[in-house]
């Protein structure tokens, strides 16, 4: 709209020129009568033609516009090039070792797993040896030894759920740095390509919490489970110590005792 005002304006006002320097002429026919050239004096003198000046200007007028036209074109292509660098740019800051290692941390600790270990091909043997061996042929001695051995298996695995826990709260205080660093990246992002690569580190950070939070509840599961493999086996050997002690022959025998010394 505003091109299209500036060029009926310049047209408008070449019109006015050509008005303008016509309007003495009007009072000079002699010029009128001849054409573009008159003779006096046997020297040959131009003679001003309003006309040819006037298309003259608007030959210059249009020629102007288009060289504005073509300086516009070619700053809206340079913006448009400095915007696609930007947006091709790549985020200068990278939470990927720091998110590395606390996963390893956590891994670490799940690894230290004391006596049943997170391993499915042992869990099955460990719990047969552990948990599955009591028979009615087993001596006090060996009933005393597997009870001990269970407790300190279920004891293991309360401090194994309370190691995790405690590596797992140490990594809150590392995620809450990070995630305010990449929420900053975010926000002063220069392009599409860093305001998504600061997305996707902090979905990498999500994941990195909820790994955490997995690996909590496994830890967590875990000592209860062998709570309840403690408390389950400690029923079946009281059910074998009770048919021991009342089988004839074999269980109490009652005999003489003094009290009191007398």
């Amino acid at each position: 709209m505003t091109r299209k005002t500036n060029s009926v304006a310049r047209l408008a006002g070449a019109s006015a020129l050509a008005v303008t320097l016509a309007a003495p002429l009007a009072l000079a026919p002699v010029f009128f009568t001849t054409p573009a050239h008159a003779f006096f004096g046997g020297f040959g003198r131009i003679v001003y033609d309003p006309t040819n000046h006037a298309e003259n200007l608007l030959t210059a007028a249009r020629t102007l516009e288009q060289i504005n036209n073509q300086i516009t074109s070619l700053q809206n292509e340079a913006q448009m090039l400095i915007n696609q660098a930007r947006n091709l740019a790549s985020l200068p800051h990278s939470s990927l070792q720091q998110l590395q290692q606390n996963v390893q941390r956590t891994q670490q600790l799940l690894g230290q797993a004391q006596n049943i270990a997170f391993d499915v091909q042992n869990i099955d043997q460990m719990f047969q040896q552990d948990y599955g061996n009591l028979s009615l042929t087993s001596t006090d001695s060996q009933l005393v030894d597997g009870a001990r051995s269970r407790w300190e298996t279920t004891v293991g695995g309360l401090q194994d759920a309370m190691r995790v826990q405690a590596g797992v709260v140490g990594n809150i205080d590392t995620n809450r740095t990070e995630m305010s660093a990449l929420v900053g990246e975010s926000q002063g992002a220069a392009g599409a390509l860093q305001a998504t690569q600061a997305g996707n580190q902090l979905l990498a950070l999500q994941s990195q919490q909820l790994s955490d939070l997995i690996a909590v509840i496994s830890a967590n599961g875990r000592a209860e489970a062998l709570m309840e493999a403690e408390r389950s086996t400690a029923a079946e050997q009281g059910r074998i110590q009770r048919e021991r002690f009342l089988t004839p022959g074999s269980g109490y025998q009652p005999g003489n005792a003094q009290m009191f010394n007398n």
